[in-house]
């Protein structure tokens, strides 16, 4: 049995800038799993860098509120709500609320630094 507790993951900024913490990766645990999950966090008032991955990812929001922007599109994103963002898709999130954005990363297949494009941020 694994059991990962949030407190013993190491943070990290990501390329992206957001606060991470890896809770499972199969290159780093002796897991049989094509997908990584990561916890999130965007502080009030601070949006991630804009980026791609060539690998689809979900984010599933935990806390706060934030304005996802995938490819142009945007939408207000909420405490219960599930974002698919499609390999390739240029994206990024938004904090507009007053506490931090807190969410959940799905990637599949599992991250890898070398399947992320970070672009300039937008102005």
């Amino acid at each position: 049995m694994l059991i990962r507790s949030l407190a013993a993951c190491e943070e990290f900024i990501a390329g992206d800038r957001t606060r991470l913490r890896e809770l499972l990766h199969p290159d780093k645990q002796p897991l049989d799993l094509r997908y990584s999950l990561a916890h999130a966090t965007v502080a009030p008032g601070e949006t991630s860098t804009p980026h791609a991955l060539t690998t689809s990812e979900v984010y599933y929001i935990l806390q706060g509120q934030g304005e996802m922007h995938i490819e142009g599109e945007v939408a207000i994103a909420q405490p219960g709500d599930a974002i698919y963002i499609p390999p390739q898709a240029r994206q990024y999130i938004a904090n507009i609320g007053t506490e931090p954005l807190i969410f959940l990363c799905i990637v599949d297949p599992a991250w890898q630094s070398t399947d992320e494009i970070v672009f300039e941020p937008e102005e």
